[in-house]
């Protein structure tokens, strides 16, 4: 009789569940990034924890507000669940991960469809139960809510204030706020006064600019339009000249009499007198009657309109036509700081528009190029380096490319190299004895 040993396999280990977490806070004040460190610490601890989780790391973002989608760390977050490194996030509430209904669903749906639940603590909810949406829509739209009514008494305090003269959190060269009052700071004062000198003494705004720069005063050419446009330096005070349209996409509108306005005589303490003022609003007024004013581009008036970024300075990109007049003219994409400032400030690299529209072409798997496509699908275009092109999608995901200029022989006609076998040729004969 023979007797053997039937070995079985070992039972396979039960795979741990990959789990992270999200955390975020309103504001950048001590004791909100207090609390963030606090949510970062417990839910590392939470996950530890777990013999049967494993830590993929906690997502902190700190935000003005919940409202707001270009959340960084929540962005990262998404593209790991994209990869298939997370099966389970833990958030404190709902309100922690987004007050917006819209953004809430949109993201625990695309989430689910990716197999990955999400668990909110104070609700005690998971996304992937059976009943995890429809309290999820409720739970979310009563967050949205009381974010509207927190935004509505905000609204009223800051509109109390300018009925009595009084500003907040406002910034601006020069002076600084104390109790609802605008104090000097005499350092930036005389900086101040020597920008309306300069404009009343015939230099432009890029003149002004360069020199403010050379000095190591960072500004842009419309931080000193809006200066020398500003009545606040007169003493006055102009209130409500923005509004924010709503409390989701907090976007500031131009007052133009939807709301009252208030306009406070002898607030503070000037820092031009009202006769410079003046004297520098009638001088803008003579130079811009000097030249046709150019029409101000829609957003799409271009293809590229708005959308590239320099990832050196972080200015946006503008259409121009270079090496115009010569045979060599072409339309490119440039940094505004470089052109403007030159390579000493950005280093940057113009980008031809042709070349552009092939890459577009080629990261949306598109046969040719299409504006509707590229605005539809890319939100950002960053241009991180020479030859390099990060495109952001709208969903948060990136992209990345490289790109090279051609030869320029591979750009010459025959009438080119026609000509320059000539020239060549004139030359040889005249340098014969």
């Amino acid at each position: 009789m023979l007797v053997r040993q039937l070995r079985t396999a070992a039972p396979p280990l039960p795979k741990r569940k990959r789990v992270a977490a999200y955390a975020r806070v309103s504001s950048g004040k001590e004791a909100m990034l207090h609390s963030l460190s606090a949510q970062i610490s417990y839910y590392s601890e939470s996950i530890a924890t777990h013999s049967d989780w494993e830590y993929m790391g906690v997502f902190a973002d700190e935000a003005v507000t919940g409202t707001k989608d270009n959340r960084p760390e929540f962005q990262k977050m998404l593209q790991e669940c994209r990869a298939g490194n997370i099966d389970l996030i833990l958030t404190k509430s709902i309100s922690r991960f987004a007050r917006n209904t819209v953004t809430v669903l949109e993201s625990v749906r695309a989430l689910k469809s990716l197999g990955v639940d999400v668990f909110f603590e104070e609700q005690n909810i998971h996304s992937m139960s059976a009943e995890g949406e429809v309290m999820l829509t409720i739970l979310s739209s009563y967050a949205q809510e009381e974010s509207r009514s927190a935004s509505e008494n905000c609204k009223w305090r800051i509109r109390k204030d300018f009925r009595e003269g009084k500003i907040s959190g406002m910034k601006m060269r020069g002076y600084r706020v104390h109790k609802g009052r605008l104090r000097v700071v005499p350092q930036e004062a005389e900086r101040v006064r020597s920008i309306f000198a300069d404009y009343l003494s015939g230099m432009g705004i890029s003149a002004i600019m360069r020199k403010c720069r050379k000095q190591g005063l960072a500004i842009s050419a419309f931080g000193i339009f809006s200066m020398l446009r500003n009545e606040k330096y007169t003493g006055d005070l102009l209130l409500q000249k923005r509004f924010k349209s709503d409390h989701i996409t907090k976007r500031l509108v131009k007052n133009t009499g939807q709301l009252p306005q208030y306009y406070v005589t002898g607030s503070h303490e000037p820092i031009v007198s009202k006769e410079t003022f003046l004297a520098v609003q009638a001088e803008i007024a003579r130079r811009a009657s000097m030249y046709n004013k150019p029409k101000i581009p829609r957003r799409d008036q271009y293809a590229f309109t708005g959308m590239i970024k320099c990832g050196i300075c972080g200015a946006a990109y503008k259409r121009k036509h270079a090496a115009a007049g010569s045979k060599y003219e072409k339309i490119v994409w440039i940094c505004i700081t470089f052109d403007r400032l030159g390579k000493d400030v950005c280093a940057s690299q113009q980008i031809p528009e042709d070349i552009l529209m092939a890459k577009c072409a080629e990261i949306l798997r598109l046969d040719a190029f299409d504006k509707n496509a590229l605005r539809s699908n890319v939100q950002t275009i960053l241009v991180t380096g020479h030859g390099k092109l990060d495109f952001v999608f709208a969903d948060g995901h990136h992209e990345s490319t490289e790109w090279k200029n051609p030869s320029r022989k591979h750009s010459w006609t025959a009438e080119m190299r026609e000509a320059a076998r000539q020239r060549a040729y004139r030359r040889h004969r005249e340098a014969r004895p």
